[in-house]
Order: structure tokens, then sequence, then C-alpha cells
């Protein structure tokens, strides 16, 4: 027994011993001992080779052991064992009297816990402030019994210690949304500052584009030194018009997809919310 909890309690475990019991012949006699028996009976109640007597080779051990562990069972519980430790169902932080310590701020995280820590913080100040006269004071004689004031102040001190540490843990799930907040809010100033990039340099090329268009419409209709119009310009209009449009509808597409203002802050900080 104590060489399967050392197993147990290895970095890297091995499978449990029983694991061996999992035979397809095992698991057909439990199926069969279970439709014999019914949905609702208990099968630990039950003689198996009453039960089973028409079958071979029935285990000695109870074929109760083989079925699935009960998830009603342990949701109603809110834990399980898993390597030889426990594990919760519902992940929490425990807290400072539940982990045996002198709790000395309000359990209820509703409620402000700032005067307690502040009464907290004095009490450590002053009673670091009586060790220290208690260490400057003479020793007690080998013939008292008096325990040594030192120690009283320094076993207070830890006690302190300890709620301001675990005080501090139990803020850290605030202090993880506070920094998710941040980076998300960071996140949507590059967006904006990105689409506002994007949107420089598409009114830059409308505009280029738009110069582009009414130069080559001025081109069929400037007349030539001999009095005759130009020839045909370098770049058709009809082409011109047609690039100007395509790159206004790009630009719009993308504005559409890139603008900030179709994301709140609110729907960030709702989907931040979600995640933590």
């Amino acid at each position: 027994m104590d060489d399967e909890e050392t197993e147990l309690r290895n970095p890297f475990p091995s499978p449990p011993s029983h694991y061996t019991r999992y035979t397809t012949h095992n698991l057909k006699l439990l199926e069969l001992f279970r439709a014999r028996a019914g949905e609702d009976a208990d099968l630990n109640a039950l003689n198996q080779y009453e039960v089973l007597s028409d079958q071979v080779d029935v285990p000695e051990w109870p074929l109760a052991q083989l079925e699935k562990p009960r998830v009603d069972w342990i949701l109603e519980e809110g834990h399980y064992t898993v390597f030889g430790d426990t594990w919760h169902v519902k992940e929490q932080i425990p807290s400072l009297e539940e982990l045996g310590g002198h709790q000395l701020y309000p359990q209820d995280p509703s409620v402000d816990r700032r005067p307690a820590l502040r009464s907290i913080l004095r009490s450590l100040l002053v009673t670091y402030s009586k060790l220290l006269n208690a260490v400057l004071a003479p020793p007690p004689t080998s013939s008292s019994q008096i325990e040594a004031e030192w120690k009283q102040h320094l076993e207070w001190i830890n006690i302190l210690a300890q709620n301001i540490m675990a005080a501090a843990n139990d803020l850290r799930p605030v202090q993880a949304r506070g920094n998710l907040e941040l980076m998300m809010r960071r996140q949507v100033e590059l967006r904006r500052e990105e689409t506002k990039a994007i949107h420089t340099k598409c009114d830059a090329l409308e505009m280029q584009l738009a110069q582009l268009c009414s130069a080559a419409q001025g081109s069929l209709t400037a007349p030539s030194a001999s009095g005759s119009a130009l020839g045909p310009p370098r770049i058709p209009p009809a082409l011109v018009l047609y690039i100007i449009t395509s790159v206004q509808a790009n630009a719009e597409q993308m504005y559409q997809t890139l603008d900030p203002s179709r994301m709140s802050i609110e729907d960030v900080l709702r989907w931040a919310e979600e995640i933590t």
C-alpha cells in the first residue's frame, strides 16, 4: 500500500495496478451482470457468482470496481482524486481560513478590505517596533519559565504577513483582468492608428487619380499648335475612370473592415470579461 502511495505521488506515475482488470472478458461480464441485475440495482449488494453462475472465469474481486465514476457524485461532492491529489470541480483560490491560518480581514470579497488591511499594516509596524525593543532587553534567566517576549512578537508578525500575502493573492484575478483590459485598449489604439494611416493613403491616391482623370479629359479637348486636336491620349479616360472606381470601392471595403468605430470599448471589455 505504501508503494502504491509513493508511486501515485511520482511526477510521472505509472498506471494504477488495477488497470489489468479491464479486459474484454471482464467488461462483458460486467455488462451481463448489470443487465441481469437491473439498471437501478446496487451491484455491490448482489452476489455476482449467483447472478453469473452460467459464466466461466468470474473474477474473485467485485465487478462493480470496473464501473465508470459517477459524474453526479463528483459534482455533488465538488472534488475528485487523481494520482493521489484532490482537485476541485470549480477552481477557486482557498482562503487563509480554509488553509488553517488566522484570517484577520473579511471573508466576503464584496466587503471593502482596505480598512482591515490598513489596520494589519499598522499592527505590523507596531509589532516590529516592539520586537526591536524586546531584542534589546536583557535575556531572561535560565530559571525563568516565562516565554521570551520576542518570540510572541515574531509569531504575531508571521500571522500579519500571512494575511497581507493572502489578501494580495485574492487580488490576482482583478490584476489579470486589469492587465487584459490595458492590452485590449492598446490593441484598439493600434488598430485606429493603422486605420488612420490607411485612410490618409487612400485619400492621397484618390487625389492623384482625380488629377490624372482631369488631365486625360483635358487632353481630348486641348487644340494642337496647328489648330487641330491632339491624337489619342496615352491613358484612355475610360481606363482612368475604371481605376478610380476600383480604388474607391477597395478603399470603402477596407474602411468597413478596419473601421474602429464598429468595435467599441464596451465590446472589447465584455469579451475580456468572458475570458476571465
